[in-house]
Parts: structure tokens; sequence; C-alpha cells
């Protein structure tokens, strides 16, 4: 599957690439000097403290906790667990359980490696799929917010968009889950929340990837990737909890997460990532004091951390001026933050 993307991305030879674009500045908060990207391993961006906080109200939020669970796991949760370790330990790597990319997607990305960029033709092959049509016309209308004028056309929308914006739109299509809403509980109800978060930090990830020394193509794919193992783990709760909505519980949670990133490092390996990207994911699962992480895996790191301040402080879960969530942040995250903000809705 990497190779395709891979190509997709590339483009073809005598395409120049598209210029980086970065997002304006977030309202400056105090940080400390940004490490240097292109020096090899380096230490964790956020503390340990600040991660683990976070994650706990993560957690909470995502399976709508009121009050603290406790150490204690229902005997339904252990059963989830062990399913999941059985396939953690077996020569399974869980990519069977995950959606396999529209048939559509190859044929799309025929065209874009096409010298001659059609866009008539391509419109007429995204035409096709109602999910694609939506997506083309979602994007070409938030790039031209701030206009009158509102985007209706699917080849008005692909014009508009360019092929670079393209490229990016169909790899996310192409590893979009489709949130069957006749599905159980968990799928239904978090996977949503899981893809958006994903997408987030795949789309800053990419903004700064150049300026820090990090291929773009391994950082968007590293943020979009990073919640397939959970996507998983989701299933699995779903087939042996049927609809029970309890599980959730702290150490629930704190052992699932372990789990499925280790699952979404073993998918990616089937699915022959690049090896930087395997180990940036890999490197999500050091929350030791003192890890050293590469430059990937600390962006990766940082865009998942402050995602989550954004969707916790924007539910009420955390509050926005507190110090002690951005404390001896580098000084890009500003820019970051930036990036993961959500476009405001178009105006009527």
């Amino acid at each position: 599957m990497f190779k395709w993307l891979q190509q997709l991305f590339n483009g073809p030879a005598s395409t120049a690439p598209a210029p980086a674009r970065h997002p304006a500045p977030a309202p400056a908060v105090s940080h400390t000097a940004a490490p240097t990207a292109h020096g090899g391993p380096g230490r964790r961006l956020v503390s340990f403290d600040q991660a683990d906080r976070v994650n706990s109200a993560y957690d909470s939020w995502l399976f709508e906790r009121t009050e603290e669970s406790g150490l204690d796991m229902s005997p339904l949760e252990s059963q989830v667990l062990d399913a999941l370790a059985a396939i953690v330990g077996s020569q399974q790597s869980g990519a069977a359980l995950v959606r396999r990319m529209p048939g559509l997607i190859p044929q799309l990305l025929q065209s874009l490696r096409s010298d001659t960029f059609s866009g008539a033709a391509l419109s007429r092959t995204i035409s096709s799929d109602v999910v694609l049509v939506a997506a083309v016309v979602r994007m070409a209308n938030t790039a031209y917010q701030g206009t009158a004028n509102s985007i209706a056309s699917v080849e008005h929308a692909v014009m508009l968009i360019g092929q670079e914006g393209l490229r990016q739109l169909i790899t996310s299509v192409a590893f979009r889950p489709i949130i069957d809403m006749q599905s159980g509980h968990y799928t239904r109800n978090l996977a949503p929340r899981l893809w958006e978060h994903a997408e987030r930090c795949a789309a800053a990830n990419r903004a700064l990837a150049e300026e820090l020394g990090i291929e773009p193509f391994e950082a968007f794919l590293a943020g979009l990737v990073q919640n397939v193992g959970m996507i998983v783990a989701l299933r699995i709760m779903d087939q042996v909890a049927k609809n029970d909505p309890s599980l959730g519980s702290e150490l629930f949670c704190a052992q699932l997460v372990r789990d499925a990133r280790a699952l979404t490092c073993s998918i990616g390996r089937e699915w022959s990532f690049p090896e930087n990207v395997t180990r940036a994911l890999a490197e999500q699962e050091g929350v030791q004091k003192g890890a050293q992480l590469s430059p990937l895996g600390q962006l990766l790191t940082l865009t998942d951390y402050l995602d989550k301040v954004r969707e916790l402080v924007q539910h009420g879960r955390l509050g926005h001026a507190d110090p002690a969530l951005f404390a001896g942040l580098p000084e890009y995250a500003t820019r970051l933050s930036a990036a993961l903000a959500p476009p405001p809705e178009p105006l009527p």
C-alpha cells in the first residue's frame, strides 16, 4: 500500500513540488527554544507529567467518563484486553481487520500521475463516488472561504484545489474508515473522533515538516495512521462487549492504548511503511522519562499532544489559560497549534 501512496505524493518527475504553506502564527505563549530537528534523536518535547495528564483527560472525554473510575477493571474489560493481546502476540498484524482502500483510488492515482492533468476527466471519475464528491467540494469551499462565491461544481472544485491538494485529499479518503451507523457502540461513537484527530495531526505535521528537516509525506502519513490500531481495537471491543457501554476504566484505557499502539506498528510494517514512519509510531510507546525520539517521533508526539489539549479545552475538560500545559514546548508549537485549529464555518 505504501508504494502507491509514495508514487501519489511524488507525482510525475516533470512536476515541481508545490511550495509548503505555513499557517498563520497562533497567539504567542512562552516557550523554550526548539531543538534542532536535523540532529538525530532528541529529548521528548512534551514532558512525562504533561502527557500523562492530558492523555488521562482525553481518555476520560473519549469514553465519556463523568468521574474517576479507579484502578479496577471489569471482567468484560479483561476479556477485551485478552482478545487484543492474542492478536498482538500472534502472527497476525491486525491489518485484515482494517478496511482496504476503495477500488476507485488506484484509478485516481493513475490520473494524478499523468503529465497531462485533465480536470474534466478527473472530475468525471470523482463524481462516481459520493464520498469523494463531498470531500472535494468541501475542501474547495474552505479554500475559497471569505468570498461571496460558493463552489458547487466538482470540475470547478478540482481545478481550484489543484493536483497537490488532491493528492493529500485522496490519500486521506483512502485511509478513512467508513463508520457504519449500524456498527457497534464503540466504533460508531469513538472512531469518528479518533479519525478527525488523526487528520488534523497529519495536516499540521505536513505544514511544518520541511522546516524541521522532515520528509513531508512521511510526516503526513505518520499523523494519518497513528490511530489505525485503535480502530482495530474498537472493532474488538464491539465484538466482545456487544452494546455494553460500560468499558473505559482508567486502567483499561492505559492498557488499551498500549496494545493499540503495538497493533499500529505491526500494521505499518505489513503495509511496508517507510522506516522513519514505523520508528516514529513505535516511539509513541516510549513514555519513560528521558526517552529519546527521532525528529518525526518528536513532531508526532507534539501534534498529538497539542490537538488533544485543543479538544479538551474546547469541551471544557481543561482550562485554556493553564500555563503548565505549554511549559517547555518549542517555539514552533504556536504554529502547530494554528495548523491544528479547524477552519471557521463558511459565512452564509
